[in-house]
């Protein structure tokens, strides 16, 4: 089963990596961005038989930080 694992920070904290795009695009020209938020994907392709509490627990061990972000699992 193929999973993608969206990665993203919680509203309010700071990401410093959203900030630097949005003062390169205003540097680039382009005005119209309010703002920049960055996440990560991450793909996977698990057995059929894993279970949807082993893969949640995957993403709230490892994969992503559930103090400062959320994560959302689609299967694809």
């Amino acid at each position: 089963m193929k999973l993608k694992i969206f990665v993203t920070l919680k509203p309010g904290v700071l990401d410093p990596q959203g900030k630097a795009i949005e003062h390169a695009l205003a540097g680039l020209g382009f005005t119209g961005v309010a703002e920049a938020r960055v996440g990560k994907l991450i793909e996977l392709d698990v057995a059929d038989a894993t279970s949807d509490a082993d893969i949640d627990a995957m993403c709230r061990r490892l994969l992503a930080n559930t103090v400062i972000e959320n994560y959302r699992i689609e299967r694809a």
